[in-house]
């Protein structure tokens, strides 16, 4: 999986990680308003004001999840649809913040993406793992770690972090192996980037997978020319 050839360029820029992350389609966005700079929470399924309900540490609690649709819109409860999509997720704070300002008095909009996460290839050939991404600044340590570390097979010195469009992703090459190289395991990731972690070949054992059928096959035809001459 995932092969390059030896004269491939990797990308060497070291803020491949650092990049705010934008609202794409299929997100599942949490979205609450509170109005008063953040004082009183609004019930969006009801449109209320809820006047014992300040803004906390538990804010995420109290979020409504909305689906951004695949043209980039989302609807939302007394505004309708917007476009949401390419914001960062405090323009659209911003953005949204604007539009309710029609209807509430200093309106302070919170968001979060719910379904931020990466796929973890952790060495051990094709196995990978979905890891969520809980926060907003989780590094790629932090994920191998997440993700059970590097398999017994995997090449530490030879990681590479997958990001953005398939047809023409960037690619960087981590090498864990050393402390010079480890500067980089502090990277923060992005939602759906991908962390591969090249696994060291087992020549025996592949060697064994490919040649069995054949050893299988002419035991079978040893079997049967040892029977027709007993007969």
């Amino acid at each position: 999986m995932f092969k390059t050839p030896r004269d491939f360029e990797y990308n060497t820029e070291q803020t491949i990680g650092n990049v705010e992350y934008r609202i794409t389609p299929n997100d599942i966005i949490g979205f609450s308003v509170y109005t008063n700079d953040g004082f009183k929470l609004i019930d969006m399924t009801t449109s209320a004001v809820s006047i014992n309900q300040p803004l906390g540490n538990n804010a995420n609690d109290n979020m409504t999840r909305f689906l951004v649709e695949p043209d980039g819109m989302v609807k939302l409860p007394i505004i309708g649809k917007v476009k949401v999509s390419g914001m960062t997720i405090r323009e659209a704070e911003k953005s949204l913040e604007g539009l309710y300002a029609t209807f509430y008095n200093k309106p302070f909009v919170m968001i979060s993406v719910l379904n931020r996460r990466v796929l973890v290839f952790t060495g051990e050939g094709g196995l990978g793992k979905v890891v969520p991404l809980q926060n907003e600044n989780v590094t790629l340590i932090e994920a191998l770690a997440l993700a059970g570390g590097v398999n017994d097979r995997g090449k530490s010195k030879k990681i590479k972090l997958i990001r953005g469009d398939m047809r023409n992703p960037k690619v960087m090459l981590i090498n864990l192996g050393t402390m010079e190289g480890a500067k980089n395991s502090n990277l923060m990731l992005q939602a759906n980037d991908i962390i591969y972690v090249e696994p060291a070949p087992q020549t025996s054992t592949e060697i064994f997978q490919q040649i069995a059928p054949i050893v299988g096959i002419i035991t079978s035809i040893a079997l049967v020319i040892t029977i027709i001459k007993a007969l």
